[in-house]
């Protein structure tokens, strides 16, 4: 299904880009396309996104969402083409930061299900902000990632910097702001940015097999690890009221549990159906 998004700017020729979803199964994909433009995002784009993911959310049928962008590139970012207009002053700088980035990115992270950024080529600014908030981020060798923003005279916002803190940490985000070096996905990896890397020839097999190993699992059993990882990000599992341990236990009567554990005494693969 492609979702047409594009956002020509009031007396200007801006070629439009979109956000292209998929279904195969169980697995969605999310296909970020701008011609000519290394996929750089537009507002509409923006949105877009975040209306994808909402539905994600809702729909329980789902196991596994794949992001990825169109031609072997990932993302290049905001499409900066729109500042003039859509950032014009401190009221538009806010909108467009609080409400078109800030929403997009929290739905992908908010996501109830395992979402894989698929990253070639370029990943920067804006596509590093998205890949962040997903859950697994594999790359090919020869991608390319940073945020040169510093380069644009502005700071990373702070519900976009979250992400990148939540892998690399303090002293590898501000390194990465602070300098606004685009660097190679063995540094990104080395930084905590990435989950895999793997050689260009090998990555679409690589993908293919962690989204196969993802849908093969027990649908709500991924969920809830979602869910208590960024529990413990915030708390310690002591303060956990007695209330969220009940909640987080009763997969014991999720017939998903029952299949896995007879199935291992059988000696045979599970096959989850999400009840």
């Amino acid at each position: 299904m492609a979702v047409n998004t594009g956002h020509p700017m009031s007396g200007a020729d801006v070629p439009a880009g979109r956000v292209v979803l998929g279904r195969e199964a169980a697995v969605a994909t999310v296909l970020l396309e701008h011609p000519g433009r290394l996929n750089a995002i537009t507002i509409a784009m923006w949105r877009a996104l975040e209306n994808a993911f909402r539905g994600f959310s809702a729909d329980a049928s789902l196991r596994c969402v794949v992001v990825r962008g169109a031609g072997g590139q990932f993302a290049a970012g905001a499409d900066i083409r729109e500042f003039p207009q859509a950032r014009a002053d401190i009221e538009g700088v806010t909108a467009y930061h609080r409400d078109v980035i800030a929403p997009a990115l929290d739905a992908v992270g908010a996501c109830m299900h395992p979402v894989v950024a698929a990253i070639e080529g370029v990943c920067v600014g804006g596509g590093l902000e998205i890949a962040s908030r997903c859950d697994l981020r594999i790359a090919a060798r020869g991608a390319r990632f940073g945020a040169p923003i510093n380069r644009l005279g502005f700071p990373m916002a702070p519900d976009e910097m979250r992400g990148l803190l939540d892998l690399a940490g303090h002293a590898a985000t501000l390194e990465i702001l602070l300098e606004g070096r685009v660097f190679d996905a063995d540094e990104a990896m080395a930084k905590g940015l990435l989950t895999r890397v793997v050689d260009d020839e090998a990555f679409d097999e690589a993908l293919q097999g962690a989204v196969a190993r993802i849908v093969a699992g027990a649908p709500l059993a991924a969920r809830l690890n979602k869910r208590i990882a960024v529990q413990l990000r915030r708390a310690e599992p002591a303060s956990f009221s007695d209330a969220q341990w009940r909640e987080f236990f009763s997969y014991a009567h999720n017939g998903d549990h029952r299949r896995g554990i007879q199935a291992f005494l059988d000696g045979q693969d599970p096959v989850f159906t999400g009840d």
